[in-house]
């Protein structure tokens, strides 16, 4: 018996309210360029909208134009989607709560991650949104996972309760000496004053 293995998230399909609300949300608030449409192929009478968060994945919204936005929280029972998140750039993130109060949308404000920062607020349907911000950037040709992953092994060896920004930079120093060669035989921190 063998894996199905995963190599990325292909798309997430919602179920939309009408046409407009979508577009809306997902390209005027959060700048998703929309990219197509086509008929839902499962139920013709449903609208098929694409839209291109920036990574070269998909976020795909159902929508029928007899269907009317309920503000009202998504269900939170079990097998529900609690929120989605998104990347944002430190820059554009420094500016979201502003861009979200002009808009009268209410948020979470900044909340503290230890690895990152997030803002939460509602989509026109009810659906939780997180807007997310790194603290830090992996070196080059590693993940944000593959530093988190050895941020976690740290945090866990010193019994601290959540990764922090000194397990991000102590993980990216330890990925670093050992994917790249030097030519000193002792590699250790010093002080050369």
């Amino acid at each position: 018996m063998q894996k199905l293995q995963v190599q990325g998230l292909h798309h997430v399909t919602l179920v939309g309210a009408d046409r407009q609300t979508s577009i809306d949300f997902w390209e005027g608030v959060l700048g998703m360029p929309f990219v197509f449409e086509q008929p839902n192929l499962d139920v013709p009478e449903e609208s098929h909208l694409y839209f291109d968060p920036g990574d070269g994945r998909l976020i795909t919204v159902f929508t029928r134009e007899d269907r009317k936005p309920d503000p009202s929280r998504t269900s939170t029972d079990i097998g529900a989607v609690h929120h989605v998140a998104f990347w944002l750039s430190r820059a554009t993130f420094s500016q979201a709560v502003r861009r979200l109060d002009e808009r009268g949308i209410a948020h979470s404000g900044v909340k503290d991650r230890g690895f990152m920062d997030s803002i939460y607020f509602k989509d026109p349907l009810g659906l939780l949104i997180e807007l997310a911000a790194y603290r830090f950037f992996p070196p080059e040709g590693v993940s944000h996972g593959e530093v988190l992953l050895e941020a976690h092994k740290i945090r866990v060896a010193r019994g601290d309760p959540h990764i922090a920004e000194v397990h991000l930079a102590d993980a990216i120093e330890d990925i670093i000496r050992r994917q790249r060669e030097s030519l000193s035989d002792d590699r250790m921190p010093r002080n050369p004053y």
